[in-house]
């Protein structure tokens, strides 16, 4: 598809409104765009919610839990109820709907003014640099608004008796940690929150191109439901390679919001002292599958749904296109 913009959309225009003839990337197509990733990922993360709680417990408790995903499934289940799987599904969708306004949204955005100021030919050449710098940047700007939710997140699974509910949790929080309570985890956050939505996009984005090429054809010249196909797949291969990269971060992340993890001294020293009580093997490796099955299907849910509302709200979704071809 090519990166020419053509007339804006007359003042007024609604989201919902559909998006003029030919490429269109104005401000409603962003909105769109952010809209879109917004419910992606809160109808993803909180789906996999109870996979999320029981490998959280893994990382926070790896002794207890110590039976595999099915096993901490059925150990919760035993132990707390049903419900215990639930936990944190607030914080989870509402984090994870701003997290993905901005982090598709941001990713839109960036990839699309990169490759209008390069030109069709340098974006093609450079596209997996502009994948990998654009979805960085989204990363980071969505991450400052996706931590204080992540922190009350992983302290109510860590423990059930923390608060009632986000609002709760918030409350709870502020009053006895402050402010820097929230961002207690933004370290850990970006080492693998960025990484992971770095080579998610890039993954994905060079999986699909390598599946049309093979196919011969373009995004435009498919049916909407082989689109879908190729998002879900290239979607799955993006989720693992991502999960694998982002995990001893994430592990990271899940212990230092515990309440006394890694000491009372400055977040790189607790961060240090987690490290090496752990040993990086285990940083890597433990929750790993749990992670690499809700990750996997995550992102491949992810690119799904997002293709799919943005098609629904009329909106035509940005590729890099060949002029040579």
């Amino acid at each position: 598809m090519s990166t020419k913009q053509t007339t804006s959309a007359a003042p007024g225009s609604v989201l919902l409104a559909t998006s003029a003839a030919g490429t269109n990337y104005d401000m409603m197509y962003y909105l769109k765009g952010a809209a879109a990733g917004g419910i992606c990922c809160s109808i993803t993360h909180g789906a996999l919610t109870p996979v999320d709680v029981v490998k959280t417990r893994v990382q926070l408790d790896s002794v207890k839990y110590n039976k595999g995903l099915v096993g901490g499934f059925k150990q919760i289940i035993a132990e707390e109820g049903a419900m215990a799987l639930t936990t944190g599904l607030g914080a989870t969708a509402f984090g994870y709907f701003v997290q993905g306004w901005f982090k598709f949204g941001g990713v839109e955005f960036f990839k699309i003014q990169a490759a209008q100021s390069l030109g069709d030919q340098k974006a093609w050449d450079n596209k997996v640099s502009i994948y990998l710098a654009s979805s960085a940047a989204a990363e980071f700007i969505a991450d400052i608004f996706l931590c204080p939710l992540e922190a009350v997140r992983i302290r109510s699974v860590s423990d059930p008796e923390f608060c009632d509910g986000l609002s709760d949790g918030f409350a709870k929080m502020l009053k006895t940690e402050g402010v820097g309570g929230f961002y207690a985890g933004f370290l850990p956050i970006l080492a693998k929150q960025v990484p992971y939505t770095m080579a998610k996009f890039a993954v994905q984005g060079s999986a699909a191109d390598a599946m049309y090429a093979s196919m011969g054809k373009t995004p435009a010249e498919m049916s909407p439901t082989s689109n879908l196909g190729v998002s879900l797949a290239s979607g799955v291969i993006a989720g693992v390679a991502a999960a694998i990269i982002s995990h001893p971060a994430d592990t990271l992340l899940s212990k230092v919001n515990k309440a006394g993890a890694g000491g009372d001294g400055p977040m790189m020293q607790r961060l240090s002292n987690i490290a090496k009580e752990i040993g990086f093997v285990k940083l890597a490796t433990v929750g790993l599958l749990p992670r690499c099955v809700m990750i996997g299907t995550l992102t491949a849910g992810q690119f799904g749904i997002f293709d799919t509302v943005m098609s629904a709200l009329g909106a035509s979704k940005f590729h890099f296109h060949n002029p040579s071809a």
